[in-house]
């Protein structure tokens, strides 16, 4: 008979509750309200703030928004629209102001008439804002009047009060991130302006003013901002700061032209439709192609990127596609076998940008990354087909230089469907042989467990699989410079050995039959020499991982690994640096460049107590050494300094290599991600396109932030 086991006590009641009030909640767990309180949280603070702003010029009461950088990472947004309420509300019988940044689902656009079309139905962004911030000032111009109102951590300091008159209408709002919640970070204005100007495109007509015063003084020396509404008011007075302003008359049209303004176009005119389908509902899309292999299709639905697409990109493709063919078959520009346009002929070398507004709105997820309304896709389709079917009509120069250019995607197709048939034939996929330059790991590793080094050349491909974990690391080694793909079609990518090894190294295959669960490495690193060419490699495989292996990088599966640059010899003590900064820590500010005996690894021991040793040994060879005295003797007894330079991973010995750059207790990778697509996209293009113009300006105005080999 079993023993009986003794019951636990329940001490489970009502004391072990625990009830969150106010914004306390956001505190606790930042994470379920901001995605993360990294860079994407600590940046998204703006964006809740700054959205409320858009959302006022999107229904016509704003077209001037301003955001400003003061000191001590302090962050001031100001538009001018209606104003934040200050009217007691009825429900929480405190001020609309206080109600709105204190409490979590209060808005004006969960219903009535405050907004029509808002980017986000949750009621949380001003509020958690103030949660997650050490200091808010919320400051209205409403009425002729101003009202203030500071905050804590999401407590209010003091009740909204009158603090004078004026004649402008809109909000101010300023915080400050608290440092318990995101540490020491400091906000990215690029990354900042990158976004502002996204948004002035897509509200035509607003104006959005960015501007850099965090060099402006503190204390006694601090801006006086009482007086001013907008912060560029205190120019007049003499102040300079950096700032940038966009507005755009054209919309998404606009929009596409500065995707496109380094490419070369096929068609002259750029296609634009904007309807209204129902009372405050509207469809907006622009396209164009160029002489270009990949596409560029940005959607948006109420102001918000949607990176995963959705309801609306679907309506999109589908109508795209079968208006290019009910226009080919019906003006005789039919393929000759008979064959029509699929999805990826018509998308193949399209700059497409599409944004939809609607008054309830539904997204796949909190992030709001994929539109999940269903009427979208109707909306869409309805629209872009019979405005893009007359626009080919009226353009027929035009519809036939498209027609050509999706034609000649078709025959691609085929041509790259046919060799990638013979790659996958040949190929892991089939249970084969694994390409010959690929050290694999011992077999009954997983996938999650597994990685795959990518190195350059014969030398350092050796000198790795006799450094590595057999067990968890494959060695992949790839013979000099790769083809660079940026304009290159499938077929002629997968001609190339090099890149034919890496796709079955992978086993993910590539194009339309790619499969991410397939892959055989959860981390693909790539080690390249410190070198220009190994930087040149570096860079165009990560080209070819952007175009055609992208879910790699937004997984978080590709990594670059940072071996170290310098072998520091001091005496008999070995360390390595993997800067120049790290280089001078180690040596010693009061260190001498005279003080280097050898810059060669082969210099052999040249540390003082084997100068000694070998004084000692040798006896007359050494005498008139030992003779001497004074300074001589003293430098003598000083530890001697050998410095070697790494250009290359084969330099290293195979004990060296794993030391440093290959044994997960002590190697430095850096993950590779995307924080701005639509930035990304344009500087692979600049760097790796045709257009030398652009990438000559490019690397002028970016040079003083290289690191440059010499």
């Amino acid at each position: 008979m079993a023993e009986e086991k003794p019951k636990k006590k329940d001490n489970y009641t009502a004391d072990q509750i625990s009830v969150l009030e106010g914004l306390e909640p956001v505190r606790k767990r930042p994470g379920m309200y901001i995605g993360t309180t990294g860079p994407d949280g600590f940046h998204h603070l703006i964006t809740e703030i700054f959205d409320n702003s858009r959302d006022e010029a999107m229904g016509g009461f704003a077209n001037d928004i301003e955001v400003s950088f003061l000191p001590d990472n302090h962050v001031r947004i100001v538009d001018n629209g209606r104003g934040i309420p200050i009217d007691v509300h009825k429900q929480t019988k405190v001020s609309a102001l206080e109600t709105i940044m204190t409490t979590l689902h209060a808005g004006g656009k969960f219903g009535g008439e405050g907004y029509k079309v808002s980017g986000g139905l949750h009621g949380v962004g001003a509020s958690v804002v103030n949660a997650l911030s050490t200091y808010v000032n919320a400051t209205v111009h409403k009425d002729g009047g101003i009202y203030m109102q500071e905050y804590s951590r999401g407590k209010k300091k003091a009740s909204v009060k009158k603090i004078g008159s004026t004649k402008n209408n809109g909000t101010i709002i300023t915080f400050q991130p608290d440092t318990e919640i995101f540490g020491e970070q400091t906000f990215d204005i690029s990354r900042v302006i990158n976004h502002m100007r996204q948004q002035a495109y897509l509200v035509k007509g607003l104006r959005i003013s960015v501007i850099d015063a965090r060099g402006a003084g503190t204390g006694k020396d601090a801006l006086d901002l009482a007086e001013v509404f907008y912060l560029r008011e205190i120019f007049e007075k003499g102040y300079e700061f950096p700032s940038q302003s966009f507005c755009f008359e054209g919309g998404l049209l606009s929009l596409v032209k500065f995707q496109n303004k380094i490419q070369k176009p096929i068609h002259k005119n750029i296609f634009y439709v904007e309807k209204e389908v129902k009372e405050f509902e509207t469809v907006e899309i622009s396209l164009q192609y160029v002489d270009e292999v990949s596409s560029r299709l940005t959607a948006f639905a109420n102001n918000i990127y949607n990176g995963e697409g959705g309801t609306h990109v679907t309506g999109f493709k589908s109508a795209l596609t079968r208006t290019l063919n009910n226009y080919a078959n019906k003006n005789g520009s039919a393929t000759k076998e008979g064959d029509n346009f699929t999805g990826e002929d018509v998308m193949e070398g399209l700059t497409a940008v599409i944004s939809i507004k609607l008054r309830e709105i539904q997204f796949e997820g909190q992030t709001k990354s994929k539109l999940g309304s269903v009427e979208a896709r109707g909306m869409v389709e309805t629209v872009f087909s019979e405005a893009f079917s007359y626009f080919l009509e009226e353009n027929p120069e035009d519809a036939k230089a498209i027609i050509n250019k999706v034609y000649l995607a078709l025959q691609a197709r085929k041509a790259a469907k046919a060799a990638k048939d013979s790659v996958l034939r040949k190929g892991a996929l089939e249970g084969m042989t694994l390409p010959g330059k690929l050290a694999d790991c011992q077999a009954g590793t997983s996938a999650e467990d597994s990685e795959v080094w990518i190195v350059e050349g014969e030398s350092a491909g050796g000198t790795a699989k006799s450094g590595r974990d057999r067990r968890t690391q494959a060695i992949l080694a790839l013979r000099g410079k790769i083809l660079n793909i940026e304009r290159a079609r499938l077929d002629k990518m997968l001609a190339s050995e090099q890149i034919r090894n890496l796709v079955l190294a992978l086993g993910t295959a590539i194009g339309d039959t790619f499969d991410i669960t397939k892959l055989r490495y959860h981390k693909v690193i790539i080690a390249t020499d410190a070198d220009v060419d190994g930087a040149h490699i570096r860079t165009l495989i990560l080209t070819l991982l952007y175009r055609f292996f992208r879910p790699l990088i937004e997984g978080g599966h590709i990594y670059v690994a940072q071996p170290p640059l310098y072998k520091i010899k001091i005496g008999k003590d070995v360390s390595y640096a993997y800067s120049d900064v790290e280089k001078a820590a180690k040596l010693g500010k009061d260190f001498d460049d005279s003080e280097i005996v050898n810059e060669s690894e082969d210099s052999g021991d040249t540390s003082a107590d084997a100068n000694s040793d070998s004084d000692e040994a040798e006896g007359e060879e050494s005498s008139e050494e030992t003779g001497k005295k004074g300074a001589k003797d003293k430098d003598a007894r000083k530890p001697k300094v050998a410095i070697q330079r790494y250009k290359g991973l084969g330099e290293m010995n195979a004990e060296e290599l794993w030391e440093t750059t290959m044994d997960p207790k002590n190697r430095i990778l850096r993950r590779v991600g995307i924080t701005d697509a639509i930035e990304a996209d344009k500087v692979f293009e600049i760097l790796m396109g045709t257009d030398v113009p652009a990438r000559k300006s490019f690397i002028q105005s970016n040079a003083k932030k290289a690191t440059i080999d010499i």
